[in-house]
């Protein structure tokens, strides 16, 4: 994201707090997940998050598109700026295949996106699994469920 930019949330509804700021572009995800504001501040602090948009997968496509040269929607993207920017739809869609509430994916994604900020990737098998544990571990503490143990 460019210097100075402020990203999709031109026209959000948004909420700060704490250093913390939540930024919902698409209403959507407030029909989706009960809470959104809290459950995204709650894992964005846990994490060390700044800045958190929730918006379309339209939204995210076009931003993939423009900064990483993939012209396909992701579940999350991060800025160097610190922005986490989430899709509603394929969030929704990966929550549902993987037989776990919104809110609880929404957490982990969040957390996800807040860890590759920290420097932390997952392109080699010890750095993916340093990842998944510290995920695991943030994650337990907003008694969200260990997204990578098997049931």
């Amino acid at each position: 994201m460019e210097p100075g930019s402020r990203g999709p949330a031109e026209s959000s509804d948004w909420e700060e707090d704490a250093g913390i700021e939540i930024q919902v572009a698409d209403l959507g995800w407030r029909r989706m997940v009960r809470g959104v504001d809290r459950v995204a501040r709650r894992a964005a602090q846990a994490a060390g998050a700044r800045l958190v948009v929730l918006t379309s997968d339209a939204e995210v496509r076009r931003l993939n598109a423009q900064y990483r040269g993939r012209d396909k929607p992701t579940n999350v993207l991060t800025f160097e700026t610190g922005d986490i920017i989430l899709a509603r739809g394929v969030v929704a869609r990966e929550a549902r295949r993987e037989g776990k509430t919104v809110a609880h994916h929404l957490s982990h994604l969040i957390v996800h996106g807040a860890l590759h900020l920290d420097g932390h990737d997952h392109h080699h098998p010890g750095d993916a699994r340093r990842m998944e544990m510290a995920e695991a571990r943030i994650l337990s503490r907003l008694r969200v469920p260990n997204p990578w143990k098997r049931t």
